[in-house]
C-alpha cells in the first residue's frame, strides 16, 4: 500500500488536508497502482470518513479543481440526489423539465447509474438529448432553453482516475460512496441546490457538506419512507440552507394517495417511452402528484416562486398544456454550441 493512503484507510485518527493533498498528488503522479485504488474505494464505501476528515478530502479536492467563475447563475437551482431508496423513475430529471417549463432555471447534474436501474445520463442519452460538456455550454443552454444537464465535467478529475485503475472491477461496486457524496462533489455555479437524501435521514456529516461556506444554498429534502424525492404519499421534511426546517404533509398541496410503488421504473428499454408519459402527466395519480411537489421546491429554492400552492399548480399546468413534453423535444434538438 501507497503510504500516502495509510493515514486515509488506517482512520486510527483523521486524515487532515496533509494527507488528503499527499493521497491525490501521488494519483496524480502515477503513483497509485489497482490494489490502492480498491482499498481507497472501498474504505470510503464502507463508511464515509468522519465530519473534519471528509471535509478536509472535498478542500483538497477542490484546491485542484480549475478556477470557478467569479460569479453564479443568479435564480439557478441545481436537482441531484443521493440515489438509494425505495427505486423510483427518474423524477430529479422530470421535475427539472417541468420546472424549467414553469420558467424556473434549472440544472440538472447527475452521473450513469450506479445503483439507479436507469441513471439521468444513460436515460438522456436514450432520449437524445444532449449535455453540456462544459460551463460554457452549460450557460448556453440555459440562456436558450432555461435548462441544463451536465455531464461528468463538474466532478473531481480523481474519480475518473480511480475508476480507471479500478478496472475491471466495475464503480458501481462503490455506488454507495459515489451516489452519497456526488451531490456535494458538482462544481456548478448555481446559486442554490435541491438535495433529496435517501434514508430518512440526514447524516451529520451531510449536514456538514451542506453548510460549507461559499457553497449554493442547499435544501436537503427527506421522508420517512427512505426516497430521495419529495413523496406525495407521506409527510417530507426540507432542511433548509438557515438551519431550518420545513415540514411538508401529506395531501395538504397534492393527493396522499398511492405507494412507493406506484412511482417503480420501468425496463431499461421501455425507459424513454415511459418518461414522456410522465411528462404528460398521465402516467399515474400518485406520480403526478409527486413530480409536482419536486418541481415546487425547485421554483422555490431557485426564488422563482414564493408560494407552494402556485408553484404546485403552475407544475400541473405545465404537464397539461404540454409544455413540459414540448421542452423535451426541443432539448433533442438542441446542438452544444457554448
Amino acid at each position: 500500500m501507497h503510504p500516502a493512503l495509510v493515514p486515509v484507510v488506517d482512520r486510527r485518527a483523521p486524515a487532515g488536508p496533509e494527507q488528503w493533498d499527499a493521497l491525490w498528488q501521488a494519483l496524480a503522479d502515477g503513483a497509485l497502482d489497482r490494489g490502492d485504488a480498491l482499498a481507497l474505494l472501498a474504505s470510503l464505501t464502507a463508511a464515509l470518513p468522519e465530519v473534519d476528515s471528509l471535509l478536509a478530502m472535498i478542500d483538497a479536492l477542490d484546491r485542484r479543481r480549475p478556477a470557478r467563475p467569479a460569479s453564479s447563475w443568479a435564480g439557478t437551482v441545481n436537482v441531484v440526489g443521493t440515489g438509494g431508496g425505495p427505486p423510483t423513475v427518474n423524477l430529479s430529471t422530470a421535475a427539472a423539465l417541468v420546472a424549467a417549463a414553469c420558467g424556473v432555471r434549472v440544472v440538472k447534474s447527475g452521473s450513469r447509474a450506479h445503483t439507479a436501474r436507469t441513471g439521468s445520463i444513460d436515460l438522456l442519452d436514450r432520449l437524445g438529448v444532449p449535455f453540456a460538456a462544459s460551463l460554457d455550454q452549460a450557460s448556453h443552454h440555459l440562456d436558450t432553453h432555461g435548462i441544463a444537464f451536465t455531464g461528468p465535467f463538474v466532478y473531481p478529475v480523481q474519480l475518473a482516475r480511480l475508476a480507471l485503475l479500478a478496472v475491471p472491477t466495475p464503480m458501481r461496486v462503490f455506488g454507495r460512496f459515489l451516489n452519497t457524496l456526488g451531490p456535494f462533489l458538482a462544481a456548478v455555479p448555481v446559486s442554490a441546490q435541491v438535495t433529496g437524501v435517501s434514508g430518512g435521514r440526514v447524516p451529520p456529516a451531510l449536514r456538514a457538506l451542506a453548510s460549507r461556506p461559499g457553497i449554493p444554498g442547499t435544501w436537503l429534502v427527506t421522508n420517512p419512507l427512505g426516497a430521495d424525492e419529495l413523496l406525495s404519499m407521506c409527510d417530507n421534511t426540507v432542511h433548509l440552507p438557515e438551519g431550518g426546517t420545513l415540514t411538508l404533509r401529506a395531501g395538504e398541496l397534492v393527493p396522499a394517495g398511492g405507494s412507493p410503488d406506484d412511482l417503480a421504473p420501468v425496463s431499461r428499454d421501455a425507459a424513454a417511452e415511459h418518461f414522456r408519459a410522465v411528462l404528460t402527466g398521465r402516467a399515474g395519480g400518485p406520480l403526478r402528484a409527486t413530480l409536482q411537489l419536486n418541481a415546487a421546491a425547485l421554483a422555490l429554492a431557485s426564488g422563482h416562486r414564493d408560494d407552494w400552492a402556485k408553484a404546485v399548480a403552475e407544475a400541473g399546468a405545465a404537464l397539461d398544456d404540454g409544455a413540459a413534453l414540448d421542452l423535451l423535444e426541443r432539448l433533442k434538438g438542441a446542438d452544444r454550441a457554448g
